[in-house]
């Protein structure tokens, strides 16, 4: 139960510091914090909860990641449900804390809660699948690759903190960057609309990307003999 609870912990951080970024800081924000910015705050949420949660659950925060951890054989499977589960009630539970805070706003709040998508006017449906499943593979591989038995570092979680940074500044223009289920399900909900009917997609690529990436990881295609 700890280790679950630790997920909640983890992702609820997570989300909230990134999205929070985006609704109060982003782009026409008080600050604003931009693509840049954005992309920071998504990978030192990142870090904050991989250190302070790491050594209890692994911090995956992000049912991508679980299931490459899985397919890579370091999880056993009666896990992955329930750390799904409580990775997603994490990112509800952020998203919910964000939406009574901008609820106070002087004039109401008219923006979004961070949620992904994209513009078809822009992007079609078929980059944001790639951008997506992609952006998960690059991300899932770098994970099991600095917490592999034989690569094993001290800096895991800055190093992944940081990747997830170059991932957004990459990918914010085409899909708000999602590469984890739960990050976009906890905004869709309470964005609505759009994000909610888009959702599909940040659920399915991120996935295939993580899965892509654990197999990967079980064939030890890149350790050291």
């Amino acid at each position: 139960m700890k280790t679950y609870l630790a997920e909640v912990l983890g992702t609820f951080l997570l989300v909230f510091i990134g999205t929070a970024s985006v609704v109060t800081g982003g782009f026409g924000g008080a600050l604003p914090l931009g693509q840049e910015g954005i992309g920071l705050a998504f990978g030192i949420g990142l870090i904050a909860a991989a250190y302070a949660i790491g050594p209890i659950s692994g911090a995956h925060l992000n049912p991508a990641v679980t299931l490459g951890v899985f397919l890579a054989g370091r999880l056993p499977a009666k896990d992955v449900i329930p750390y799904w589960i409580a990775q997603i009630i994490g990112a509800i539970l952020a998203s919910l804390a964000l939406w009574i805070i901008v609820s106070g706003q002087a004039g109401g709040h008219t923006g979004g809660f961070g949620a992904n998508g994209w513009d078809d006017t822009k992007w079609g449906m078929s980059s944001a699948f790639l951008w997506e499943l992609i952006g998960t593979f690059t991300f899932v591989t770098v994970i099991l690759g600095v917490t592999a038995e034989k690569h094993s570092t001290a800096f895991a979680g800055l190093v992944i903190g940081l990747t997830l940074a170059g991932i957004h500044f990459a990918m914010i223009p085409v899909t708000g960057t999602s590469v984890n289920p739960a990050r976009s399900i906890g905004p869709a909900l309470f964005t609505g609309g759009a994000a909610l009917s888009q959702l599909w997609l940040f659920i399915v690529a991120p996935l295939i990307g993580g899965a892509i990436a654990g197999v990967v990881a079980k064939a030890r295609i890149f350790e050291k003999d």
